[in-house]
């Protein structure tokens, strides 16, 4: 029996929860439910292709609402903007089975009361966002207070929680001590299909692939901070100086990810990694608007992407698919700096791709990145990352067999536990277990396999809250 299920979503640009949600809304298409995604706001010009494409059925209400007031209270508006989303999603679509609400919970009060009880209510939390901010002064705390005690009380309103990691379900639970649900554990995945039916080329990138012998070192992030993508400059600039000269001229590093305008701090972020480069002896190359440089009439590009010996570091700011499928291609390792990710879809993608992951060894990487099999793991300093980058380097040059044998040993991880199919199959049991319509209707059919997490599983004792 196929449900009407609808997603809210605060903002639906470019990163990973917003790959996860599309995912998510893909999967359940994929298993014949009837699907569509609410945001507040959505750039045809700074989206996936899913979104805009007509794959997927999106509508944006609320994006006449500020974001901030001078950069303050972001979170108000947050929680502002998903309520009038929450309000039209309702209205708009009528007596649907499941909603999934993504991101922000403070909405749940306001649809449980909308939809007078008769629609589950689904919270894909990424992370606590309590946990995610600083409280470095008495005003922030007390402006947090009463957002944290609302976050609390909405997230256990849920009729049942999914996060994205075991890791993040530790976490929910040290968080949230008075919510009792045991959160389900939903990976992200990779839509497979789409990385195999990707074209690959370098739409702007100004690569002469013909003619090119460069050895590139890449990352998927965005421009943020917390990203830690100075690690991956520290690094690197410590391969440089290992290397011979002939090598050194070879090597790159590409820092490519998300990138918007808006977003105070990814401009000022940019600026900053450029800044660090210089401090440390990099070449800065060319920075490309990954969305410009691969439209019909993209910007001319002064130097190539990977070209230029001064440049041994180039950034490319919210890449098109293509692109995307270009840089995985041609790389020789994926590097994903953030410490303590939820998840983080970055080393599924260079997984894939057959490329060695160096990860920091905490958080979610833990669960996806196997040690020395697809990749390696270390914590968040230069030192150890260089001894990683230079393995792989030197597997490169002289053990093609090893280095290729890593490669596909992550390439088959990824298929086998990371795949959309098995995203899908999981998320549509959580949905089909949650309706009430469809449990009556499947009976005993609706049974969880083995191994399977039954929805909405309650703290028995605080020892199972341990045991996830």
């Amino acid at each position: 029996m196929a449900l009407r299920v609808g997603f809210l979503h605060p903002d639906l640009g470019i990163g990973g929860a917003e790959r996860l949600v599309v995912d998510a809304a893909l999967g359940l298409k994929n298993k014949g439910h009837d699907v569509c995604i609410y945001t507040a706001h959505h750039d045809p010009e700074h989206c996936f292709q899913e979104t805009k494409d007509g794959t997927l059925r999106v509508q944006v209400h609320g994006d006449w609402m500020p974001r901030h007031i001078f950069q303050h209270f972001f979170v108000v508006f947050a929680i502002l903007r998903s309520f009038w989303t929450s309000i039209a999603l309702v209205l708009f679509e009528r007596q649907l089975d499941v909603i999934v609400v993504d991101q922000v919970s403070a909405t749940i009060p306001l649809l449980r009361l909308l939809t007078l009880g008769r629609t589950r209510i689904v919270f894909y939390c990424h992370f606590p966002d309590k946990l995610q901010t600083s409280r470095n002064t008495f005003i922030k705390r007390l402006y947090r207070m009463p957002i944290d005690w609302w976050e609390e009380v909405t997230t256990g309103m849920a009729h049942t929680v999914v996060v994205n990691s075991k890791f993040t379900g530790k976490t929910f639970s040290g968080a949230f001590p008075s919510i009792q649900i045991i959160p389900d554990v939903l990976y992200p995945a990779l839509n497979l299909t789409n990385y195999d039916a990707a074209p690959v080329g370098d739409e702007g990138l100004g690569v002469d692939v013909s003619n090119d012998k460069s050895i590139m070192f890449l990352s998927f992030n965005r421009f943020e901070r917390k990203k830690d993508l100075k690690l991956a400059l520290d690094a690197f600039a410590l391969l440089r100086q290992s290397v011979s000269p002939a090598i050194r001229d070879r090597l790159r590093l590409v820092l490519a990810g998300g990138y918007d305008h808006r977003v105070r701090e990814n401009v000022e972020h940019l600026e900053e990694l450029k800044t660090m480069a210089g401090d440390l002896g990099l070449g800065v190359g060319t920075v490309i608007n990954g969305r410009e440089a691969g439209s019909s009439s993209p910007r001319p590009v002064a130097d190539g992407l990977l070209s230029s010996k001064d440049g041994s570091v180039s950034f490319v700011l919210s890449f098109t698919e293509g692109q995307r499928a270009f840089l995985l291609r041609h790389c020789v390792a994926m590097l994903y700096t953030p410490s303590n990710e939820h998840f983080g879809i970055g080393p599924l993608e260079g997984m894939y791709a057959s490329k060695p992951v160096v990860a920091v060894n905490l958080g979610g990487p833990l669960e996806s990145v196997v040690d020395g099999v697809t990749g390696y793991l270390r914590p968040p300093e230069a030192q150890p990352w260089f001894r990683a980058m230079e393995a792989i380097l030197q597997a490169y040059l002289n053990d093609k067999k090893a280095y290729e044998a890593m490669g596909r040993a992550g390439r088959s991880r990824v298929s086998n536990t990371f795949s959309l199919e098995c995203f899908a199959s999981t998320l549509d049991r959580i949905v089909r277990g949650l309706s009430p319509t469809e449990g009556e209707a499947t009976g005993a059919e609706n049974t969880p396999k083995q191994g399977d997490q039954p929805p909405a599983r309650r703290r028995a004792t605080k020892n199972a809250r341990s045991e996830l």
